[in-house]
């Protein structure tokens, strides 16, 4: 059951329904184990911010229980936090409810509603601060892409939506599925929920200043040597102090922070796509030692290099793409809307 509202963010509610469609097509069940309802209050057609039309019931239609509600975030947040009778129906569906999702700047309406006290939960990273004061029964962390805590499962910016939504698949009917709807769904992987909102693959875009773009270039190509800060200056061609503070701006992170992170989506992909070693993994991407490599790579995604290649490698020792943990792709040539 998604509950919408006018300005709501089409993502938010896009992208977890339309994994949960493609796991339907995906397990070719005689009966779908996910149906999607939409109800509101400013239905029957409610207009979300990207001008997106969504058809929905009234509120009073959603009665009885629900197995999961979903509650979009939005630019129109605050009108929604203002529309008390949403509020009083977001909790009393919750009450109704098996488990309860939100995405982006729907914890705000789950909070306010009362259901996250002395819970911890998580939002956009650019709300986490307002979140906190105007809701301080709640432990907001910034960091997850995602958060469960009991029934109540809050996702971060917009995208991790789909994050979130993949982890109620695997919840629901295992890892293999959850997987294979990732892949369909041609997702750069299927990311843990302890993973930080500032993802590896954000972090990789390269700057539009020359010089700092010419620097980042320049530690993709040079991953496996120690990259001290000094020596990545002086390949901007600039002062040690000048670097560091005009790199933060136009990349958003320190030199150190970015080169560490690099490192991580590195390790990833040869995690993901080869058979060398941790040792060998380690190595290649300029950690001093595996113990340097374990503690860096936990700290960032939450999940160890094993545990990690055990969750998204896709090849096997032949090579070849395992087929053994994912479903029948042939299930979805009559179905397909490619």
């Amino acid at each position: 059951m998604v509950v919408v509202f006018s300005g709501a963010m089409a993502l938010d509610v896009t992208g977890p329904i339309e994994v949960f469609d493609t796991a339907n097509r995906l397990l070719d069940a005689p009966d779908a184990p996910y149906r999607i309802d939409f109800v509101s209050a400013d239905g029957p057609l409610v207009r979300m911010s990207s001008g997106v039309l969504v058809e929905a019931s009234p509120l009073d239609a959603g009665e009885g229980p629900i197995d999961t509600l979903l509650v979009p975030g939005g630019w129109s947040l605050a009108d929604a936090l203002r529309d008390r009778a949403l509020v009083s129906w977001i909790g009393g569906a919750a009450a109704r409810s098996r488990r309860v999702a939100s995405v982006c700047g729907g914890s705000f309406l789950l909070a306010e509603a009362g259901l996250l006290d002395g819970r911890r939960a998580t939002t956009h990273w650019a709300y986490s601060e307002a979140m906190a004061g105007r809701y301080p029964e709640v432990t907001v962390d910034a960091e997850p892409i995602f958060v469960w805590d009991g029934p109540f499962v809050t996702s971060a910016g917009v995208s991790t939506g789909i994050d979130m939504a993949l982890a109620l698949v695997e919840a629901d009917h295992g890892a293999a599925l959850a997987l294979e709807t990732a892949r369909y769904l041609v997702l750069f992987l299927k990311r843990h929920g302890g993973q930080a909102q500032f993802s590896t693959v954000l972090d990789a875009q390269l700057a539009d200043h020359p010089p700092i773009r010419a620097a980042q270039e320049w530690i993709l190509e040079n991953l496996h040597n120690p990259l001290p800060v000094a020596e990545i200056a002086l390949r901007a061609n600039m002062s040690l102090r000048n670097f560091a503070r005009v790199f933060r701006r136009e990349v958003g992170t320190t030199p150190g922070q970015y080169v560490e992170r690099t490192r991580i989506a590195r390790a990833r992909e040869l995690l993901e796509t080869t058979e060398l070693t941790i040792g060998q993994i380690a190595h290649r991407c300029g950690f001093a030692a595996p113990e340097t490599f374990f503690r860096s790579f936990g700290r960032t995604l939450g999940l160890t290099p094993k545990e990690y290649r055990h969750r998204f490698q896709i090849i096997t020792p032949s090579g070849l793409i395992d087929r053994h943990h994912m479903t029948d792709r042939s299930r979805m040539t009559d179905r397909s809307p490619l």
